[in-house]
């Protein structure tokens, strides 16, 4: 078993992050190696897998997420099942980069987000906020016998943070410019974006939420296919629609977008529910099927433009979209119309990964955590102070 002296004390180290995001498709794993910490950090990717969960998981995991279903047994057993999913995505990734098991200094595991509450509830006489992830960083300790660090957000959530989004302070290190003002907007289930004032300092750097990303285009063609798809590879289905513009107007009109940063939302808001609505109101007008995921298709798209316009100050000068929605032209096409004064680009142009960029993180945050260094971007989350994130298992 590496020791976390040991492990902290290395210039460089191979470390491997985990992710499963809210579109619940599978996990990612990315294998890095990281030179130094801090403003020092130098990162180079080694190799990335997404392995796709199977059917009956991700219909389980999206149950659970949806807030009404399971009980403290299935959430025991998810946990452990998650646990040895990470084993196995953590064997690929090491399989396809070439490198050997034992040699893993360090593993990051985001694990998956059953329930987020990142605004005040009444829970038995106590206002409280809190969110849960879920998928057992012990498993992945005695596979590998190296320290893992997991459930980042719980602590900047203690201090009075939204636990999320976390990957402002990874694009803080990695993108920061001189030159530009940098705005970077993941595209997975839920959007997020991240803005690098030029030449700005950490706590120059803000982040939120932008809305639903993948989450309700992914809903709506698993409707409109019976399931045969579960998402909308490249944007061609909803490139042969349009957009309904009453039904825009309805989408448009939802109050999490007026809602000045720090925020954050998820699958607690635009899941099932929100679909069913959707639907509800697409009946209502008469919109005809693939219509309904061209618009919401462009919603994502609006509510990206609208959190730039109304809260990006400074105006970011590049739009740099990463995330699985990069790939999906009709949303980009939707998105460099309504935003014609910014250049709108991916990862790739940049010579990054798109797909790897979240996985990515969570192993930049692991070695920041390691080496005790705070690692939240506390005027994205709210959180009170800076803190250090990430439990450590040994």
């Amino acid at each position: 078993m590496k020791q976390l002296a040991e492990i902290s004390g290395k210039e460089e180290k191979l470390v491997i992050g985990l992710m499963s995001g809210t579109s619940a498709d599978g996990m990612d794993a990315a294998l890095v190696s990281i030179h130094g910490h801090a403003l020092g950090t130098r990162v180079r990717q080694l190799g990335f897998v997404s392995v796709p969960y199977r059917p009956e998981v991700r219909s389980r995991l999206l149950a659970l997420a949806g807030g009404d279903a399971g009980g403290s047994r299935e959430l025991c057993l998810m946990s452990f099942l998650l646990g040895r999913l990470s084993v196995d995505a953590c064997h690929a990734v090491c399989a396809q980069a070439g490198v050997q098991p034992e040699a893993i200094d360090l593993i990051g595991s985001h694990g998956h987000t059953l329930w987020h509450i990142p605004r005040p509830e009444i829970y038995l006489g106590c206002s409280l906020t809190a969110t849960f992830q879920t998928g057992e960083a012990s498993v992945l300790n005695e596979a590998f016998g190296c320290p893992v660090v997991s459930d980042f957000r719980v602590r900047d959530v203690a201090a009075g943070g939204q636990g999320a989004p976390l990957v402002p302070y990874t694009e803080y290190l990695l993108y920061r410019s001189d030159q530009h003002t940098i705005a970077l907007q993941n595209i997975g289930g839920i959007g997020n974006i991240t803005v690098l004032p030029k030449g700005g300092s950490m706590a120059d750097t803000f982040a939120f939420d932008t809305g639903p990303g993948n989450m309700v285009m992914d809903a709506i063609i698993t409707r409109l296919t019976n399931g045969a798809q579960t998402y909308d590879a490249g944007g061609a289905l909803a490139e042969t629609g349009h957009a309904h513009e009453g039904l825009l107007s309805w989408m448009l009109s939802d109050d999490y977008l007026a809602l000045e940063p720090p925020k954050t939302t998820g699958r607690e808001r635009y899941g099932t529910a929100y679909v069913d609505r959707f639907w509800a109101e697409a009946d209502r007008l008469g919109v005809s099927a693939v219509d309904r995921l061209t618009t919401a298709t462009r919603f994502t798209a609006e509510c990206i433009a609208q959190g730039v316009r109304c809260f990006c100050r400074p105006r970011p000068e590049w739009l740099i979209v990463g995330g699985g929605g990069s790939r999906n032209l009709s949303l980009l096409r939707f998105l460099r119309a309504a935003l014609p004064e910014t250049r709108v680009m991916t990862n790739e142009d940049l010579g990054y990964d798109s797909d790897a960029k979240e996985a990515v993180a969570f192993a930049i945050l692991a070695n920041e955590c390691v080496h005790g260094v705070c690692n939240n971007a506390p005027r994205a989350t709210g959180a009170a102070h800076p803190a250090v994130l990430g439990k450590v298992s040994l």
